[in-house]
């Protein structure tokens, strides 16, 4: 079995092996698995290509590994347990014989239309299990998927088609996602319709029923093409190193990154992380909130705990939807026990008043987690004592797309916590701080950029179609490290706080104030629901701070509420953080996964609004002309 730490002596004896000996302790991880041929050689890299190889020669497929591994001891439990975007409506549940059964049909139709070992298949779908399925169908027959967020717009999606030129795209007909009815093959179709020549297939699972259109010699139906297939599927033997998915994140500048991951590494790694950072045991309800549309998802919502033989819930709807005490009726409802969310998810619940968490039963709740930017130390607190009572350890993790896994984090119930800090390393992962010439910064109560500087296995191994991107991005600004794009401050300790991304440090008169540590300080106003902070020109300090403000309910005197605002911020960090901006919003620009889009705050607040980018695939585009109408001159 993958070796699971159970307290901090451990975890400091175990990470320093780890260390001294990386290739021997991830064979050690690697064991536990199934392979059809053991490796060759642990590990071959270099950063400077890059050129990175995990279990090289070894021979393995990942689906076998979450599936055909366990039907002898578990197979009568609970693999995936899918919530229902209306709770009038039933869960379903699928055990891991069931699951292995669907996967294998799925992969037979997959076979049946033309989908062979290295084909591209996208995806466009809601949270329904068919999703997972469908996936570990591709991996099994040694597809690769590229699973696109079904809430992208059309040019978005053909952009992803048309760089992986996918062979299929599996959808649905529609979307219930909260009260929204969403028309996805329609959105396939449009997308479709923009040249994405590469397509010969799409697969459209009938998931509300709806009327779509339809052209007959390229649409099929799930229904038609999966449910009479064999319920057994011979699995492809893969490469350790063979592509098993790509999955794309926006670039700062250009197109989108099609950031890759493969087969064997990934594997060993976040079933390896799933089991420590989460401590699960067997029985455990383990519910991780993200969309598969992003790399949490993939992560631990379908790959990590299937390894681990976990039972993982699968939630199709919002957190607000039919009303704000969706989450915590779930976790009453299903008596989960692991529960990773975002902190976005936290600050909007957080709004909504404390009623909706109270009057549900959360006293089967072991740990909490967040996940996709810095917790604040406001929503840590409430998420602390509102949701885990002040019993249930929080690990505020940290990784990225390009990761894999999580990479920093407090192991639940081991690491002792500090709010707003991811604090240790994981076994195996080696981050050091450097200064702007790459130089390391040694020692603790220290701040630098972090890197990364040896490989882990589950980092990417490239971008789509254009390595040389990828060694520009990750690995040419510092020489034989993977940069990470964060900062980021070690404690005395040796604690990790992350900042965030270098482009949201603020120099204000040679002082470096993270984004998010100003922000924190706002939103410790009893008015404030959520802030951002961006830098912007400034005459006399180089860059000035700007603040955009959501309100939780009208401010009748807005210089008293600046002023303020400006009053918490001197207290909490000192003068120097004091916004010389701040303009009072209805809402922030965020991508589909919660993220804040700085890089149209930052345009807005220096003056230049000429080209903001294409905003068509924000949540909500229509946020970004209040906001440009209301800025601060």
């Amino acid at each position: 079995m993958t070796l699971q730490i159970k307290n901090l002596e451990e975890y400091q004896q175990v990470y320093a092996a780890s260390v001294a000996d990386p290739e021997g302790f991830w064979a050690a991880q690697a064991s536990s698995f199934h392979w059809h041929k053991p490796w060759d050689k642990v590990l071959e890299w270099n950063f400077t290509d890059p050129d990175i190889n995990w279990f090289k020669g070894g021979k393995l497929n990942i689906s076998e590994n979450c599936l055909d591994r366990h039907l002898d001891t578990r197979g009568d439990q609970v693999a995936i347990l899918w919530e229902p975007n209306d709770p009038e409506k039933p869960h379903v549940t699928y055990t891991y014989r069931e699951l292995h059964a669907a996967v294998c049909q799925a992969a037979n139709a997959l076979r049946a239309n033309g989908i062979s070992k290295g084909d591209r298949v996208c995806f466009y779908m809601p949270m329904v299990p068919e999703l997972a399925i469908a996936l570990l169908a591709c991996a099994r027959i040694g597809a690769i998927h590229s699973v696109v967020f079904a809430g992208f717009s059309a040019q978005a999606l053909a952009d992803r088609i048309k760089d992986a030129t996918c062979k299929m795209v599996v959808c649905s007909d529609y979307n219930d996602r909260g009260a929204k009815h969403i028309p996805v093959k329609s959105v396939v179709d449009e997308a479709l319709a923009m040249g994405c020549d590469s397509i010969e297939t799409v697969l459209v699972h009938r998931n509300t029923g709806d009327s779509v259109q339809w052209n007959p010699g390229r649409d099929k139906w799930w229904h038609e093409e999966v449910p009479g297939q064999a319920t057994s599927c011979p699995a492809e033997v893969m490469d350790a190193e063979d592509m098993l998915f790509i999955l794309y994140t926006s670039g700062s500048t250009g197109k989108p990154k099609g950031v890759v991951h493969t087969c064997g590494g990934y594997m060993v790694y976040t079933c390896f992380s799933f089991m420590n950072v989460f401590q699960y045991q067997p029985g455990d309800i383990y519910w991780c909130t993200a969309d598969i549309g992003w790399i949490t998802g993939h992560s631990y919502i379908v790959y990590g705990p299937l390894l681990a033989g976990a039972t993982t819930v699968m939630f199709e709807g919002v957190p607000t939807y039919p009303d704000p005490g969706r989450f915590w009726e779930i976790c009453d409802k299903h008596q989960v026990n692991q529960f990773y969310t975002a902190p976005t998810a936290i600050r909007a619940l957080m709004a909504q008043g404390d009623q909706w968490v109270e009057k549900y039963d959360l006293s089967s709740l072991h740990m909490l987690g967040s996940v996709g930017e810095p917790i604040n130390e406001e929503a840590w607190k409430w998420y602390n004592e509102k949701v885990g009572k002040n019993r249930c350890p929080i690990v505020d993790t940290w990784w990225q797309t390009e990761t894999g896994g999580i990479l920093i984090s407090p192991l639940a119930g081991i690491t002792p916590l500090i709010p707003c800090f991811a604090t240790l390393p994981l076994p195996g992962i080696q981050p050091i701080l450097v200064d702007a010439e790459g130089q390391e910064i040694e020692g603790n109560d220290v701040e630098g950029l972090l890197c990364i500087k040896f490989p882990w296995p589950s980092m990417l191994r490239t971008t789509y179609g254009d390595h040389e991107r990828c060694r520009q991005t990750y690995f040419a600004p510092f020489p034989n490290r993977y940069f990470t794009g964060d900062g980021a401050r070690r404690d005395k300790n040796g604690n990790y706080r992350i900042i965030g991304r270098v482009d949201d440090v603020i120099n204000v008169s040679g002082h470096r104030l993270g984004t998010a540590e100003v922000e924190n300080a706002i939103n410790q106003h009893p008015g404030v629901v959520e802030s951002a902070v961006v830098g912007f020109p400034h005459d006399i300090k180089g860059q000035g701070i700007y603040a955009y403000v959501i309100a939780g309910s009208p401010v009748a005197d807005e210089d008293l509420f600046r002023k303020e605002i400006l009053d918490v911020v001197s207290r909490e960090i000192g003068p120097i953080a004091k916004p010389d901006k701040i303009q009072i919003v209805s809402g922030l620009p965020k991508t589909r996964s919660g993220k804040i889009m700085r890089r149209i705050l930052r345009k807005v607040a220096s003056g230049d609004t000429s080209n903001l980018g294409d905003v068509s695939t924000l949540l909500n585009p229509e946020i970004v002309e209040e906001i440009m109408s209301g800025a601060q001159s």
